[in-house]
């Protein structure tokens, strides 16, 4: 998530105090990333720093405020036109966990992916829900629609997510069933070799069988 640029995008929009700023940031993600206002100075700092904002006098209320300059706008424009780069994705807790567990002692593998699986659908269930409503308020004309409708561009995204990562879940699952079928049985142990003072073969019955006798001619 890119706090930075999403502080320069809406300062696009006009001069703003912190407060504000993670106001309509949140009403514009739907609250899917809170922040907290100290976040929002310090990044308001570092961009201050960059040349990228400038202090724009305060407000009627004593507020300062911040205003977008000249290099700000080239940064933000950039940052719309140049793709993200995938080439270092961010950490991911449920891979790094799955990663782990495989060969953790004491951990069923499948348990974890089958709790994570309950929770991604509960997910997606909650992130449709919420999108019949933003769908809802959109259609209705009883919202503010920009806000609305980046909010439900957001949702989708998580729905898509969420359903991505449960074909993950799925396929991560089958390929342990495969894996654990093509895995060899287990050597004998030692127990199960037999020594030189090994006792005598018994037969059926778990009688000594006599040794074989010796024909004399």
């Amino acid at each position: 998530m890119s706090i930075r640029h999403g502080l320069l995008a809406l300062l696009e929009r006009g001069p703003r105090y912190g407060s504000q700023l993670r106001t309509e940031f949140e009403s514009r993600t739907g609250s899917t990333w809170p922040l907290n206002v100290g976040q929002v100075y310090t990044t308001l700092a570092r961009l201050e720093r960059d040349g990228l904002v400038a202090p724009g006098g305060e407000d009627h209320a004593g507020h300062t405020l911040y205003a977008i300059t000249d290099d700000g706008r080239a940064e933000l424009r950039d940052w719309y036109e140049r793709p993200i780069d995938r080439t270092n994705p961010p950490r991911d807790e449920l891979s790094i966990k799955l990663a782990m567990a495989v060969g953790a002692p004491g951990v069923d593998i499948r348990a974890v992916i089958q709790a994570q699986r309950h929770a991604t659908l509960k997910a997606m269930q909650d992130y449709t829900r919420l999108k019949a409503g933003a769908l809802a308020a959109i259609e209705s004309g009883r919202s503010r629609e920009r806000d609305d409708l980046a909010w439900l561009l957001v949702l989708e995204q998580l729905i898509f997510q969420t359903e991505a990562e449960a074909r993950w879940l799925d396929h991560s699952e089958s390929r342990l069933v495969r894996l654990a079928a093509l895995a060899p049985a287990d050597p004998p142990g030692p127990a199960d070799t037999p020594g030189p003072h090994a006792a005598p073969a018994t037969g059926a019955t778990g009688t000594t069988r006599p040794a074989a006798r010796t024909r004399r001619g």
